[in-house]
C-alpha cells in the first residue's frame, strides 16, 4: 500500500495542533511540496529494503516520500514534540509499522543508530548542516551515499573545487570522505515559511577505501583548520603554529611533503594535507 504524503494545509494544521512554531535557532524551514520531497528521494535512489537515516524530519514530509519508497527510516529528531508525534503521522498516512524509528535527541549528540542505515537523506537545519554531515560521516561509517538538502552557499562549499572562492575548510574535510556534487536547486516557495536564502540539493558517496586511520583523520583536520583560518597567507605562515613554531620549519616540512611552502591552503587537497599530516 502507497504511504501518501503530506500537502501544505496539512503541514500548517499540524504545526497548528502542536503548537509549533518554525523558529531559527532550530533552523526549521518546512518543505510543503509533495513533488520537492519526490525529488529528493529519487536523487538520493532510494531503493526498497535500504535502511535510510534522516536528520530533522519535521512534520513528516520528507519522512513520508522515504517510506513510499519502501525504504525504512531512522528519523533524528530534536525537537520533542515533533519526535512524539512522528510515528503518529507515519501510521496515519500508511506506512508499514515497524518500518520507521524515532530518535529523540541532538543529531550531534547521536552516536549510536539501529541496524546501521546505509543512505542519509535530509532536509538539514542551515545553521547546522556542515557539523551534522561530517559528524555522522565520522561516527556512522555504513552510511555509503546520500542527498541533503542545504542552504545554497553551504552546499556550494561542500562540491567546490580547489582554487574557487567557495573552496574551502568544509569542502577539503567533506572530500575525506568521498566525492560532492550539486545535484539541483531548490526554489524558496517549497518551504514554510519562505527563507531568506536559496537551497540547493547535495549528493555523496563515500569512498570505498578509507584514505587514512582516525588518528590520520583527526591530524589532517587540525592542518585544514589552521591552512583556512588564515587562508590569506602562505601555508608557511598559516602552519608554523601546527608546524613548528616558525615559518621555516613548516617550510622544511611542507617540502618533505611534496607541497610549496608558498602555496596557500586552497590550493591544496586533501591528499595533500594528509602527505603534510604523515611527515609531522
Amino acid at each position: 500500500m502507497a504511504v501518501t504524503l503530506l500537502g501544505a494545509g496539512e503541514i500548517r494544521a499540524l504545526a497548528a495542533e502542536l503548537d509549533v512554531t518554525p523558529t531559527k535557532k532550530l533552523g526549521q524551514n518546512f518543505v510543503v511540496d509533495a513533488n520537492t520531497v519526490r525529488r529528493i528521494v529519487q536523487a538520493a535512489r532510494v531503493a526498497p529494503g535500504e535502511h535510510v537515516v534522516e536528520v530533522g524530519p519535521g512534520l513528516g514530509s520528507l519522512t513520508l516520500a522515504i517510506l513510499d519508497a519502501g525504504a525504512e527510516v531512522t528519523a533524528v529528531e530534536i525537537d520533542h514534540r515533533l519526535a512524539a508525534r512522528l510515528q503518529i503521522t507515519a501510521a496515519a498516512h500508511g506506512a508499514t509499522p515497524g518500518s520507521l524509528h524515532v530518535i529523540d535527541a541532538d543529531a550531534l549528540a547521536v552516536t549510536d543508530l539501529p541496524g546501521d542505515p546505509a543512505v542519509l537523506v535530509a532536509n538539514l537545519p542551515y545553521n547546522v548542516s556542515v557539523p551534522v554531515l561530517l559528524h555522522f560521516l565520522e561516527t556512522f561509517p555504513a552510511l555509503r551515499r546520500g542527498v541533503v538538502m542545504v542552504q545554497a552557499e553551504v552546499g556550494e562549499r561542500l562540491a567546490a573545487a580547489p582554487r574557487t572562492k567557495a573552496y574551502g575548510s568544509p569542502s577539503v574535510k567533506a572530500s575525506w570522505y568521498g566525492p560532492w556534487r550539486l545535484a539541483g536547486n531548490v526554489p524558496r516557495q517549497v518551504f514554510w515559511p519562505v527563507p531568506n536564502v536559496d537551497s540547493v540539493l547535495v549528493a555523496f558517496e563515500r569512498r570505498d577505501t578509507p584514505i587514512g586511520s582516525e588518528d590520520e583523520r583527526r591530524a589532517t583536520f587540525a592542518l585544514i583548520d589552521a591552512a583556512f583560518g588564515q587562508r590569506r597567507k602562505m601555508l608557511r605562515q598559516a602552519l608554523a603554529g601546527v608546524l613548528g613554531g616558525s615559518s621555516a620549519d613548516a617550510s622544511a616540512i611542507l617540502e618533505a611533503a611534496g607541497v610549496a611552502p608558498t602555496a596557500r591552503g586552497e590550493e591544496l587537497v586533501v591528499d595533500d594535507f594528509l602527505r603534510i599530516a604523515h611527515v609531522v
